[in-house]
C-alpha cells in the first residue's frame, strides 16, 4: 500500500488550479458606474455602441499607449454594456455569420 501522507493527490491540484484561474476571472462590480469622468461626462449606449465598433483598434493601441482605455469605466450600467456588446459583436462577426453559412 502506497503512503501519499503530505501529498496532495493531482486531482486535487487541478481542481485548486481550476478554482484559482475561475476566481480570478470572476467579475467584480464597477466603483465607477454612474459616476461622471474628469470632463463631467458619463457614457451611455451611443458611447458603448460607439466603443464596441472600434474595440479591436482599442484593443491593440491600450496594449502600446497607457492613455488608451478599451472600455469606460465612467458609463451608465447596462444601457452602455449592451451599446458595447451589440457594437462588438456587429464588428466581430457576431455569430450570425456561421448560422448564414449552414
Amino acid at each position: 500500500m502506497d503512503d501519499y501522507g503530505s501529498m496532495p493527490s493531482k486531482t486535487f491540484l487541478i481542481v485548486l488550479v481550476g478554482c484559482a484561474v475561475m476566481a480570478g476571472c470572476a467579475p467584480t462590480p464597477n466603483l465607477l458606474a454612474n459616476t461622471p469622468a474628469p470632463d463631467g461626462t458619463v457614457a451611455g449606449f451611443w458611447l458603448g455602441l460607439w466603443h464596441g465598433f472600434i474595440c479591436p483598434v482599442s484593443f491593440v493601441l491600450s496594449l502600446f499607449m497607457d492613455s488608451i482605455h478599451f472600455y469606460e469605466v465612467h458609463n451608465n450600467g447596462g444601457w452602455y454594456n449592451f451599446g458595447f456588446l451589440l457594437g462588438a459583436s456587429s464588428v466581430l462577426g457576431g455569430g450570425g455569420a456561421s448560422a448564414r453559412r449552414k
